[in-house]
């Protein structure tokens, strides 16, 4: 859900992205993984912006993750292989407040290679940063500031203002799901107009993706159940429209 609306937001509102971490409103456009030889799942959480110069690497985490430091050297290396002349920006954006050392780590070092990157932990970043730019406006509310609620109110005024009724609803809805890390669902919904988030790409990309897995965890309980009642695999994969591996793994957990 975070990933998603973090992703949104980056793709739909470069030009605020490049601002705030570039330091200059320069166009970028999304650079597909797939032009990089990246593999599906690791691909999932990579957000690669790219303008004639230069390129932006995005990973906004929830929490930190050991494996960081060598992804990013990974991805630059990939990334030079392909653009050899283009400068990288690569920043890893922690949203969630954490105590662990791993956020402070921003570098790769294996004997004599060394690779540095960038972490930003936006609770040390001053929230009026984030109210500058429509693009930001829903990380504002994780940013540095003494009263979360009072920052939404902020937030929700600012997107009030916003004439383009999509754009409009996509910020709501992106603010309201990125607000959840630090206060409750009633006080978002109390500040933040749902009808209009109902209207967001993000909404109900969120609600159908919800729906499906719904859909699969039913799915996997009926082949569970079939499987205890010594059903073959080809049959309840058949029957569930689970492939052969997915089922195979359900009888190893039952």
């Amino acid at each position: 859900m975070y990933d998603d609306t973090c992703r949104f937001l980056a793709e739909n509102f470069s030009a605020d992205f490049a601002r705030w971490l570039l330091g200059k409103p320069i166009l970028l456009t999304e650079l597909k993984p797939s032009e990089l030889s990246l593999d599906p799942i690791r691909a999932d959480a990579l957000i690669l912006l790219k303008s004639d110069e230069s390129v932006l690497h995005l990973e906004f985490q929830t929490r930190p993750k050991r494996d960081i430091p060598f992804r990013m050297l990974d991805y630059r290396v990939r990334v030079y292989r392909r653009y050899p002349d283009t400068t990288m920006r690569q920043v890893v954006v922690y949203l969630q407040p954490t105590e662990s050392a791993l956020i402070r780590k921003n570098h790769f070092t294996l004997e004599r290679t060394r690779h540095e990157f960038d972490a930003v932990c936006l609770w040390e970043q001053p929230a009026e940063n984030f109210l500058q730019y429509p693009g930001l406006l829903p990380f504002a509310v994780l940013g540095q500031n003494a009263d979360a609620e009072a920052t939404l109110r902020q937030v929700a005024q600012r997107v009030n203002q916003i004439s383009d009724p999509i754009m409009q609803a996509n910020l709501a809805a992106a603010s309201a799901i990125l607000a959840r890390i630090r206060l409750e669902q009633d006080i978002i919904y109390r500040l933040l107009r749902r009808d209009i988030m109902q209207e967001s790409v993000i909404y109900r990309s969120i609600q159908q993706e919800a729906e499906a897995r719904g859909e699969a965890r039913k799915q996997r309980e009926i082949a569970t159940n079939l499987l205890r009642d010594g059903v073959s695999i080809e049959i309840v994969a058949r029957g569930t429209g689970l492939s052969i591996e997915e089922v195979q793994q359900l009888q190893q957990q039952s």
